[in-house]
C-alpha cells in the first residue's frame, strides 16, 4: 500500500493550518500588547524577525520547545495561544483534515477586529495611561460612544 506524502500539516490547497494561523495570530496579539517588536521577541528567544513573522502569519508551524520558550517570553501561559479558537479551526487539526471535508475559505485573522493593529495600538494605549480614574473616565466615555448607535 503506498504511503501518503506529508502535508506538514498544510491544507489541501497548500496554505498554512487555520490552527498554526491561529496561534500566529495570538502570538502577535501578545507581542503587540507588549509593546515588543518582531526583532526584541526574535532576540528573547534566539530567532531572527523573518523567523518570528513567518511564525505570526502561520508560514512556518511552532514547535513544542520554542512554544514553550515564546510563552515564557510572552509571560503567558501556553494555554493562551489556543484561547479563542473557534470549534470550525479546531476541526481543521492535521489528522481531522483527513477525516472530515476542509474549507480553505475561513475569513483571514485581520478580519477579527480585536487582532487589527488600531485594536492593539488602542489597547496598549489605554493600559499606558497611569491615572486609573483618567482610565476609567475614558472607558466609560467608549462604552457610552459605542451605545449611541448609527444615531
Amino acid at each position: 500500500m503506498p504511503r501518503k506524502k506529508a502535508n506538514r500539516g498544510r491544507t489541501p490547497s497548500g496554505a498554512p493550518n487555520p490552527i498554526d494561523v491561529h496561534v500566529g495570530a495570538r502570538m502577535r496579539l501578545r507581542r503587540t500588547l507588549l509593546g515588543l517588536s518582531q526583532e526584541k521577541l526574535g532576540e528573547l528567544i534566539g530567532l531572527t524577525f523573518q523567523q518570528i513573522q513567518k511564525y505570526e502569519r502561520g508560514a512556518n508551524r511552532v514547535s513544542c520547545s520554542r512554544l514553550f520558550d515564546l510563552s515564557r517570553a510572552l509571560e503567558i501561559p501556553i494555554s493562551y495561544f489556543f484561547e479563542d479558537m473557534t470549534e470550525e479551526v479546531q476541526n481543521l487539526s492535521p489528522v481531522q483534515m483527513g477525516r472530515e471535508p476542509h474549507r480553505d475559505d475561513l475569513p483571514a485573522p485581520e478580519t477579527d477586529p480585536r487582532l487589527r493593529r488600531e485594536t492593539l495600538e488602542l489597547v496598549r494605549n489605554y493600559y499606558s495611561i497611569s491615572d486609573p480614574d483618567v482610565r476609567r473616565r475614558i472607558y466609560d466615555l467608549a462604552k457610552a460612544l459605542s451605545e449611541r448607535g448609527d444615531e
